[in-house]
This record gives C-alpha cells, structure tokens and sequence, in this order.
C-alpha cells in the first residue's frame, strides 16, 4: 500500500486536526476562538477511529498518527494551562513511547492479562462505562479547566459554579484513573524490557 496510507480518509482527518490546533495555538487567549476550535479537534478524534472502520482504512501509521496527534494536543493545553502541565504531558508521552513500543498499534486490545480495573478500562477499546469515564478524564477535563478558568462555561453556557466544580470532580477522578492505567502500563513496559535484557543475555 505504501504512501497511500498517507491520503487515507482517517489521516486527512489528523491533518486537520493539526491544522485545528496550529490555530488554537495562536489563539489560547481568546477563548471565544480556541475553545470552539478545540473541542472540534476532540470531536474530529472520534470520527477518524469511525472513518477507519466504516472506509476499512486502519493501518498501523493512522493507529500511530491518531495517538500522537492527541497528545500534541494536550500537551499545548496542560502546559499553557498550568505550568506543572507539563508532568501529566510527559507522563501520556511515556505510555504512548510504551504502548507502541512493545504492543504495536493494537495496544489496547492487550491487558486481557492486567488487574481488574485495567481490564475494566480497556476492554473493547475503552467502550465500556469504565473506559468512557477514563476517556472524558483524559480528553475533556483540559479544555473543561479552560472553560472555566476563562469563564467560558459561565458566561456562555449560564452553567451554575457548583455545577461546574461537579464536573471538574467527576473528570478529575476519571483523569486519576487513567493515570493509575498509565503507570501501570509504564511498569509493564519496564518488566518487559528486563526479561527480554535476561533473554539475550542468556543467549
């Protein structure tokens, strides 16, 4: 297939989305712009997967251009957001180095083997009420923390205080879970690059 996989519907997407957040790069102080802009580059990250699917367009390069697009993402809101961002950024780097390292692009079909609440997050590809809190953890509570910091929710949405900090508790906890899977992960990893270093020592 070669370069063709390149122009595949699902990777136009990615270049989209790259497109989406150069944009919301420049415009992270002016909120009216970037937060349309980048819940559109979330949503965009649930229609490549689909387009995969439905066009039989997977392939290892979109699986690695999906992942690394979304973590560019977060990382340029985290770290403008916070300036310890960059720890949760760096962490979601690691696993990704991790994951597609060892596991190859279908990575999240092999925990079947991990504690349980790894294999509650995991199975079917996080579509399970488990992986979906997981997932809004990961990618919502960002560009939730931005909204509310910048008075988006507030102002625009006319959304009460009380219900704001709910849901920043709600995506909160899912993040946490997330970052026990992904720790998790990153000490698989370690174990698996020891017992192959005793395996070619071995040899």
């Amino acid at each position: 297939m070669g370069l063709k996989i390149l122009l595949f519907v699902p990777n136009i997407i990615g270049y989209m989305r790259i497109l989406l957040l150069l944009v919301c790069w420049w415009t992270f102080n002016y909120p009216t712009v970037f937060f349309p802009c980048y819940v559109t580059f979330i949503i965009l990250d649930g229609l490549d997967g689909y387009a995969a699917r439905q066009l039989n367009q997977v392939s290892e390069f979109g699986a690695w251009f999906d992942v690394a697009i979304d973590n560019f993402g977060r990382t340029m809101l985290w770290c403008l957001l916070f300036k310890w961002g960059h720890f949760i950024s760096s962490l979601e780097w690691c696993v990704f180095v991790c994951t597609h390292n060892s596991m190859g692009a279908d990575w999240k079909n092999k925990f079947g083997e991990g504690p349980w609440w790894v294999r509650k997050t995991m199975a079917n590809g996080f579509k399970t009420p488990v992986g979906v809190f997981a997932i809004f953890g990961l990618h919502v509570l960002p560009i939730w923390l931005y909204g509310y910091y910048n008075q988006i929710l507030s102002a625009t949405f006319l959304m009460p205080l009380t219900m704001q900090w709910l849901i920043i508790a709600f995506l909160v906890a899912g993040r946490l879970l997330c970052m026990a899977v992904e720790f998790w992960c990153i000490c698989i990893h370690i174990l698996y690059l020891v017992r192959n270093e005793k395996q070619t020592k071995e040899k």
